[in-house]
């Protein structure tokens, strides 16, 4: 429920103990009249004990009105809706116009794998050596098409997107 609707409820409630305050007030004074007589009737504990504990009960109300007004007049707190969003990368086409023939069979043969292989598996299935494997990676990280990572004692060698 919201701030605002506790509120009016309080200054219902509020409004409804304001007249039970005061119709007890009238029966009590009523009491009072009747029992204390004449001259008596200034002096009589009863009369100011009633008139306490009407202020009592009006302030005791009023705080509830204060706090009833607090409630309408403040605003509620902003929900925070967070919303994820999944965003798919998007590859990037590759020129392989300007690759060499070894070149394009390196980087045809990563598309195929998902675009990750360890670099002793490109070797063994190009079936070229170790060290034109490497050099041809090289100049394929150095056009920034594929990048090389250390893992254990093999590299991964993985398809830049």
């Amino acid at each position: 429920m919201e701030n605002k609707y506790v509120g009016y409820i309080m200054l219902g409630i509020s409004a409804v103990l304001i007249a039970i305050v005061l119709l007890f007030q009238k029966a009590l004074r009523q009491v009072v009249s009747l029992s204390c007589t004449g001259e008596h009737a200034l002096s009589c504990p009863m009369s100011q004990t009633v008139n306490q504990q009407t202020y009592l009960a009006l302030a005791i109300v009023g705080l509830l009105v204060l706090i009833a007004i607090v409630l309408i007049f403040t605003k509620p707190k902003e929900k925070i809706v967070v919303k994820t969003k999944t965003i798919k990368a998007k590859r990037k086409k590759i020129d392989k116009s300007k690759l060499d023939r070894d070149e394009k069979r390196v980087v045809n043969f990563l598309e195929k794998e998902n675009g990750a292989i360890f670099q002793k598996t490109l070797m063994e299935k190009l079936e070229i050596g170790k060290v034109k494997t490497t050099r041809l990676l090289d100049k394929l990280e150095a056009k920034q098409i594929v990048e090389r990572k250390r893992r254990g004692m093999n590299n991964i060698v993985v398809l830049r997107r």
